[in-house]
């Protein structure tokens, strides 16, 4: 609940600060001279950069079981399930976290943690990962995802992604109305073409530009939750086997809302959501 309320926080916070630099620039007075409310887009950013982020985190759970196909564990059916369920218990009790949901998809090797809060998560793990790794490999892998939700860093980056949009939304509009106001000589109510041409290519743009941002922050956070993982084991070669296991193989690819919190994935460089496994496999070599 603290980390929600940080989020809500941390939004209002980046409005205010966009409407005080707006206000310290005389931005305000000129896009308010030209016709343009500031108050009313402000809030219109903060709805849509911070709304979206917030749904996205509350529905994070059912869609994750939507879109993955996780089959919750609710009473074990064999051996293998009963000692993941067991093993996420002794590892949520040692991150001090509420025992989250247990599930199991079809699939390439994965896993992933998502959910609202840390104490009602859900952690999933692939049928190819549970038929690819040791069971101290598993463990490490679950550890992991362990580490994510006692982090909460599903709320993290809910805000790192809230406040993203509402600087792209912000940004795109003004630019696009100050071009729109330059470009037309006749004085008219409401936006013309420029505004729309504007604010098009740069929602395009400074989108490439935050998703970026966002995903440098999601690479921070897989080095944290494989440091995570050593700590919840109490020793780092089990979390140093998967992911050398893991680079071998080729890994499921997750929902987009869930990406950034499973054991591998990203595409390229800058928007890649999990740094290469090497360079994961060195940073756990280089702790003491």
């Amino acid at each position: 609940m603290k980390r929600i309320l940080l989020l809500i926080l941390t939004n209002v916070a980046v409005v205010a600060v966009l409407g005080l630099v707006a206000s310290l620039l005389g931005v305000n007075r000129y896009l308010t001279g030209s016709g343009l409310n500031l108050g009313l887009l402000l809030g219109y950013a903060l709805v849509i950069g911070f709304g979206g982020a917030f749904i996205s985190l509350l529905i994070s759970k059912p869609m994750a079981k939507w879109s993955a196909g996780v089959r919750v564990i609710e009473q074990p059916q064999n051996a293998d399930e009963a000692w993941i369920v067991e093993t996420v218990r002794l590892l949520a009790q040692k991150a001090d976290v509420g025992m989250p949901e247990v599930g199991i998809f079809e699939g390439e090797p994965n896993a992933f943690a998502t959910g609202a809060f840390k104490n009602s998560a859900l952690v999933a793990v692939s049928t190819g990962l549970l038929q690819g790794m040791t069971r101290e490999e598993i463990e490490a892998v679950i550890g992991h995802e362990m580490a994510h939700v006692a982090n909460g860093d599903m709320v993290t980056m809910a805000l790192i992604q809230g406040v993203m949009n509402t600087f792209v939304v912000f940004l795109s509009r003004v630019i696009g109305y100050a071009v729109d106001s330059f470009l037309r000589k006749d004085v008219r109510s409401g936006p013309g073409i420029g505004y729309m041409i504007t604010t098009f290519v740069l929602d395009i743009v400074l989108g490439f530009a935050a998703a970026m941002v966002v995903a440098w922050f999601s690479r921070q956070r897989e080095f944290r939750a494989d440091a995570g993982s050593t700590q919840l084991l109490g020793r780092r070669q089990p979390m140093i086997n998967a992911l050398a296991r893991l680079g071998g193989m080729q890994p499921a690819e997750l929902p987009k809302s869930m990406a950034a919190l499973g054991i591998a994935g990203g595409i390229g460089q800058l928007f890649a959501t999990h740094p290469p496994i090497e360079v994961r496999i060195a940073a756990l070599q280089a702790r003491a």
